[in-house]
């Protein structure tokens, strides 16, 4: 293996995406009524970005044709998917089809479209979207939120969904991290 000090050029875009695929994020469904129909997509580049004004974000690719749809959604739905969703995101992440036939689903008064199942459901408002390069991050105000933590997400890591597998006992995990602070 090579040491820090030797780091290479910053890859290609083929090799920058290969290098970025070795950070396992969850994947989360992004949905919304539109036209009376649910429509959304599948993104893994999700994160909690504050707690008080209570907020997230997603990244999406400036080529999305679903985005400008989701846009001017007045709510939005996140939901992050389980170990079961195997399914749904692959459906989920297809093009020219509906993507939700084939998912369970409910949705809000207002439009939020949630995925049944998940682990958490946060119902959000468009707060900002930020230019960032080939993409734009979307950042949402969280209206509300419903979790459940029994739940195990599923995660996608090197260009493949796979499960989260516990290290050891809480007991054993707390005494092996009791030095960490």
């Amino acid at each position: 293996m090579s040491s820090p000090t030797h780091l290479g050029r910053v890859p290609d875009g083929d090799g920058l995406r290969a290098a970025f695929a070795c950070f396992p994020s969850g994947v989360i469904a992004i949905g919304a009524l539109v036209d009376g129909a649910p429509c959304g997509m599948a993104v893994s580049s999700f994160t909690s970005v504050s707690l008080d004004p209570p907020l997230v974000s997603v990244c999406v690719g400036r080529t999305s044709e679903t985005w400008p749809r989701l846009a001017p959604a007045p709510e939005i739905g996140l939901s992050v998917l389980a170990e079961a969703h195997e399914h749904a995101v692959r459906e989920l992440s297809r093009k020219g089809v509906d993507r939700f036939a084939q998912v369970s689903w409910e949705s809000t008064p207002a439009g939020a479209v949630f995925i049944h199942g998940s682990s958490l459901w946060l119902n959000c408002r468009t707060e900002a979207v930020v230019p960032a390069g080939d993409h734009e991050i979307v950042l949402l105000r969280v209206q509300a939120a419903h979790s459940r933590p029994e739940i195990a997400p599923i995660v996608f890591q090197g260009r493949r969904l796979r499960r989260l597998i516990p290290c050891g006992t809480p007991a054993q995990a707390s005494r092996d991290h009791s030095h960490v602070r």
